[in-house]
């Protein structure tokens, strides 16, 4: 049967004075700074905002006859309760709407901007049922009605609360990590870019691994493209840093260098309208890029490549593999409009491969110390593999230092592999 408004207001003063009774003998009148009341360690903690202290005291008794167990902190105005969520993230906020220095939904809205991961559930007054809806409308999670709660519909508001509360936040990192893991594929797709060939007188294999820790791809890249009349040109490049701005900008630099090739814009000159590009968009002054970008006309024994602050390459002849490093000029951005980079012809035999990579392939660490595989380590380790096929031998590089890493996670950086081998 339905409660009349008098009296429900008739039951509110018994409980009132049940409350007082039963805290009166135990002597916990409570104290200027507020009341702490510790029911359970490891339970949940409702933070209770109220400037009556005869309401504080039915909600202390709610607590107490609650079926759920839980831990009561009481202020009594939000000046108080700032400072307590500064250095305190409870489970659920219990908000009075009329408190001295927040009104109506205001109050709900400060709790929030303070505490935005914390359940609200207002508290309001026997006519003020549509305020309550209001403030569950603003972003409250419930709302509680003084006078007509009992213990076990006051526990289970409160514990639905903080559940539906944390649906929420579930809710929104789900779409976050939706909206991350869509980020990441068209990313990825400017990242590694299908390689355009048009014949068969050069074999490319090309191989992306993302670093352990990335959130989002890095700033690696790679491309190979085959003009017209045969040449072929490829680059490998890795922009400093991790992150989407720097990914960002790997896809601009490999797009760019792409632009340029069909362009017919290659060696030197290139690379120069490559930094004026990086240092436009680049989002901080301190970021630059290294890369290695090279030539090979059709027939050609040799090779024109331009190198700009980038590792050295690896060359796969009959004889086995050696390291090559090409003279070389600074990284891009580093001396923006003042740098050079010579072009220089490396020769390559019948038959031979030119593998191009970026230095998180070295960079690992070996075992458990701060020991690093570096150049020499990387050049022992394609030296093992040195008779696979192309695929295979860079399947293999890459698994041994990853195998290398292991004991610290693996490798930490982004690998980028591209393997040329012409016919």
């Amino acid at each position: 049967m339905a409660t009349s408004q008098p009296e429900a207001a008739d039951l509110s003063s018994q409980k009132r004075a049940r409350a007082q009774a039963r805290i009166r003998p135990q002597a916990r009148t409570p104290a200027p700074d507020g009341l702490s009341l510790d029911l359970a360690g490891g339970k949940p903690s409702v933070l209770l905002i109220e400037d009556d202290p005869g309401d504080a005291l039915l909600v202390e008794e709610l607590v107490a006859d609650s079926e759920l167990t839980m831990r009561l902190r009481w202020v009594r105005s939000m000046a108080e309760a700032t400072e307590v969520l500064a250095t305190e993230v409870p489970d659920c906020v219990l908000l009075d709407l009329h408190l001295p220095d927040a009104q109506g939904l205001q109050a709900v809205s400060r709790v929030q901007a303070h505490a935005d991961q914390v359940a609200v559930v207002v508290l309001t007054g026997l006519a003020e049922e549509h305020t309550g809806l209001a403030a569950v409308a603003a972003g409250a999670q419930d709302y509680l009605v003084k006078g007509r709660v009992e213990p076990d519909l006051f526990g289970r508001a409160v514990r639905y609360a903080i559940q539906r509360k944390q649906a929420e936040q579930a809710a929104v990192a789900l779409q976050a990590s939706q909206m991350q893991a869509q980020e990441n594929a068209r990313l990825e797709r400017g990242l590694l870019p299908r390689p355009l060939l048009r014949g068969d007188g050069v074999e490319a294999v090309a191989r992306y691994r993302p670093g352990r820790a990335q959130a989002l791809l890095g700033g690696d890249f790679y491309d190979i493209v085959q003009s017209a009349d045969g040449t072929v040109h490829a680059v490998v490049g890795d922009v400093s840093g991790h992150g989407p701005d720097e990914a960002a900008l790997g896809v601009a630099l490999r797009i760019a260098w792409r632009t340029l090739v069909l362009s017919g814009i290659t060696g030197a000159r290139q690379i120069g309208r490559l930094e004026e590009i990086l240092v436009a968009e680049r989002v901080r002054p301190n970021v630059f890029a290294t890369l290695t970008s090279l030539t090979a006309a059709p027939g050609a024994r040799r090779v024109r490549t331009v190198r700009a602050g980038h590792p050295g390459l690896l060359r796969r002849t009959r004889d086995g593999v050696e390291w090559v490093e090409v003279p070389a000029g600074p990284a891009l951005g580093v001396l923006p409009g003042g740098a050079r980079w010579p072009e220089e012809e490396l020769p390559v035999p019948a038959g031979a491969s030119l593998v191009l990579f970026t230095d998180g392939l070295f960079e690992g660490h070996i075992g458990r110390g701060p020991e690093r595989l570096g150049e020499d380590g990387l050049l022992d380790l394609a030296r093992e593999v040195a008779a696979l096929a192309p695929e295979a031998f860079v399947d293999g590089l890459i698994e041994r230092a990853e195998g290398l890493a292991e004991e610290q996670g693996g490798l930490a950086d982004d690998v980028a592999v591209l393997h040329l081998r012409w016919n």
